[in-house]
């Protein structure tokens, strides 16, 4: 009887565990005593990124997607030795995505490790609104036009209008969704079958976007946004000038109560002397 065949079971996430992580490196000791509490600013710190549990710690709920799947093999002596060859981008939505490779025997364990490797290639990318169509101002696409190219495959990412959506191949929209961008135009050339230079292509595009030099006019021109837009600084922000508003309206409560107390004092204070008056008057007249 033959195999019967189903959807395949969709792979269940782990979440890290980082109570048990001790670092090695600079940047890791930095991230665990809380000195760097943010991703953009760890990349902007120039430390080597080479500990995956720093991206766990700074980016919680980060999801990955495995691309391609390929099976090697290899002859020998003793015969066919296999390999598995995992391709896997990950990122959190929001202005970060990092893409790693992994080969191994096994696949699952090779998935693990290229995660990994992908979370150790992580950069910040660039947003905003360059479509001269759209001017809203909102970050939700690429705000000039980037070019990638990995072997054969060349891509160029336009940006797009609001409500246009990913006019990409299947392979780009994977990773652009993973970056946080809704809406872009893309153009290929070349073998865009091979699934790994495709996806090589459009992370190259998406490093020269992050490296790119941009004038400070154009980042207020075109609303460029650079990695995450909600920041944790902003919202605690507010919180302090609530803090610190009712410290003056005390004082000015205290003040009155201050100056009743001597309007009290000055109207006691003359009492004794109308009676010292009264005792002289009556040794005079006597």
């Amino acid at each position: 009887m033959a195999a019967r065949r189903g959807r395949p079971r969709p792979r269940q996430k782990r979440e890290p565990d980082t109570s048990s992580w001790e670092p090695k490196t600079k940047l890791g000791k930095l991230v665990r005593k809380g000195k760097i509490t943010n991703m953009s600013v760890a990349l902007k710190s120039g430390l080597p990124l080479r500990e995956p549990e720093i991206v766990d710690v700074l980016l919680p709920g980060i999801d990955d997607e495995v691309i391609d799947v390929n099976m090697v093999q290899r002859m020998t002596d003793s015969g066919r030795r296999v390999k598995f060859v995992i391709t896997v981008a990950v990122g959190n939505n929001d202005g970060f995505i990092g893409f790693g490779q992994a080969k191994g025997k096994e696949v699952g364990s090779s998935i693990r490790k290229a995660i990994e490797n992908a979370k150790m290639n992580m950069i910040e990318i660039r947003r905003g609104c360059g479509s001269w169509e759209c001017g809203c101002g909102k970050p939700h696409t690429v705000p000039f036009n980037i070019n990638g190219k990995s072997g054969s495959v060349e891509i160029t990412l336009k940006p797009a209008p609001h409500g246009i959506g990913l006019a990409t191949g299947n392979v780009a929209k994977k990773m652009l969704t993973l970056a946080g961008i809704s809406d872009c135009w893309a153009f290929t050339r070349g073998k865009t079958k091979t699934t790994v230079n495709y996806a090589k292509a459009v992370f190259n595009a998406l490093e020269q976007n992050a490296e790119m030099r941009v004038l400070p006019s154009e980042f207020k021109k075109v609303g460029i946004v650079a990695g995450a837009i909600g920041t944790p600084e902003t919202k605690e922000a507010p919180a302090e000038t609530k803090e610190a508003s009712p410290e003056p309206k005390k004082e000015q409560k205290q003040e009155p109560k201050i100056e009743e107390s001597k309007k009290e004092e000055k109207e006691e204070e003359p009492k004794p002397k109308t009676g010292d008056k009264e005792e002289s008057k009556e040794e005079n007249k006597e």
